[in-house]
């Protein structure tokens, strides 16, 4: 899933049996919704419990808390990144905002994670190359029907999206209302008239 082709480590781990395959995926699920309710500091044991599975079959799949941050984090990149591929049929500005509100909605959800994990590491990496290869051809599609900017690069859109994420919002009404007035400073100036 790299740009150059190559899968990060934690993609190739994929069990292939089917009940493997089913574990791993439970697991999965019951850790990122074990991490959005208590953060970081999730107990195993209840991911383990939550995913209908032993704790050795949970460090089977991920031999540390580590590599379950990191398998949780990059299946969450995943989806986003696949996302954006539904998006093809709106029109550009449209395209573009889903797919922006999906990133916010991901990055809200995940600083735990993140702060989990070295921004410096390989997975880190790789996921912020997957999230460019999924936003930038977004963005030039919009900046292609004149609907963005043309003076600006999808990392200055990453790094403002980022900014407004680090925010604290009482209600998910209040950051989206947020995001629409940054989401308007990407719109190009008014022509006078």
């Amino acid at each position: 899933m790299t740009s150059a082709g190559q899968a990060p480590e934690v993609f190739a781990q994929r069990p292939k049996r089917a009940d493997a395959r089913r574990n791993y995926d439970a697991l999965i699920t019951a850790a990122r919704e074990a991490f959005a309710e208590n953060g970081a500091a999730a107990s195993l044991e209840d991911v383990a419990r939550r995913a209908g599975v032993g704790i050795g079959t949970l460090y089977r799949n991920f031999p540390t808390r580590r590599h379950l941050f990191e398998a949780v984090y990059v299946e969450e990149v995943r989806e986003l990144c696949h996302s954006a591929e539904g998006l093809a049929e709106l029109p550009p500005w449209d395209a573009l905002v889903a797919w922006l509100h999906r990133f916010v909605a991901y990055v809200a959800t995940k600083r735990a994670l993140a702060e989990q994990l070295l921004r410096d590491s390989e997975i880190f990496t790789s996921c912020r190359t997957e999230i460019f290869s999924a936003g930038e051809p977004l963005m030039r599609r919009a900046q292609s029907a004149g609907v963005v900017r043309d003076d600006i690069g999808f990392d200055d859109v990453v790094r403002l999206i980022s900014g407004l994420t680090m925010a604290q919002f009482p209600s998910p009404e209040q950051r989206d209302r947020v995001l629409g007035v940054a989401l308007d400073g990407l719109r190009p100036p008014a022509t006078p008239r």
